[in-house]
């Protein structure tokens, strides 16, 4: 627990250590729009999460980067821990915000970074706010922001997904932009896999092929998420048997 906890404090310094960009691109926000800009902004909490990332020692592998389309999209991914989320920041490759839970708004700096980089905060008790805050969300993805999302809706702590929800999705068919799912493997086992101690991990994040609007606007919401569970599901069976083949080789080598 001593290595955990010299990461956890790493991390709250790093995180400290970011507000003289903070402020840099508070002026940046409140100047323009553009997509130099973005990339600006975004690269503080690029830069906070690539260094968390590289303290736990972990290995990120990302795969299908080439398949990202420039304009705004909704990212749909599996969600098996914590640090999902600075890998999805740290090495997805476009400036991205999240749905994220109303209690990260109470979290200082980080909440100020979340505004900046157009994350929606959503109360789920609250029908009324959770309503706003998607239509918050469509109207970021209308004028260009990329949003995440986790359509399970918690943390499965493993490589067998939750069942996908559809309500999410909404922010994509009703902005019209591209879906693009997203397989992340072995970040579970950096710290939910022994009860909150971090330790190092493999981890692959697969960027696979965009659903565009002219593919999915004749199904449904709930056929759309099946369809979509289905292709990250399969992504991450296919890495974990591959990673088996290479442990299963390296043992009859030795």
């Amino acid at each position: 627990m001593i290595r955990s906890l010299k990461i956890y404090i790493y991390a709250i310094f790093i995180v400290i250590g970011s507000g003289f960009k903070l402020r840099k691109s508070k002026k940046l926000a409140s100047q323009s729009s553009n997509q130099l800009n973005k990339e600006k902004i975004f690269a503080g909490p690029k830069m906070v999460s690539q260094k968390v990332i590289q303290k736990t020692k972990s290995d990120v592998h990302v795969y299908g980067q080439e398949k990202l389309p420039d304009e705004a999209v909704l990212f749909v991914a599996n969600h098996q821990g914590l640090f999902d989320i600075l890998v999805l920041i740290g090495y997805l490759g476009k400036p991205i915000g999240f749905i994220a839970k109303k209690e990260t708004k109470k979290l200082p700096i980080v909440s100020t970074w979340m505004e900046l980089i157009h994350c929606v905060f959503i109360d789920r008790s609250d029908r009324r706010q959770a309503v706003k805050a998607i239509n918050q969300g469509i109207a970021h993805l209308k004028i260009g922001h990329s949003i995440v999302v986790f359509p399970e809706g918690t943390r499965s702590r493993g490589s067998n997904l939750n069942e996908f929800k559809s309500g999410s999705l909404r922010l994509a068919t009703k902005a019209k932009v591209p879906i693009v799912p997203v397989a992340i493997n072995g970040t579970y086992q950096m710290m939910e896999e022994d009860k909150g101690k971090i330790k190092p991990s493999t981890i692959t994040m697969t960027i696979t092929e965009p659903i565009y609007p002219s593919d999915y606007q004749d199904k449904k919401h709930g056929e759309l998420a099946a369809s979509i569970q289905t292709t990250i599901q399969e992504t991450i069976r296919s890495q974990d048997t591959a990673n088996l083949g290479k442990y299963e080789i390296n043992e009859a080598i030795h």
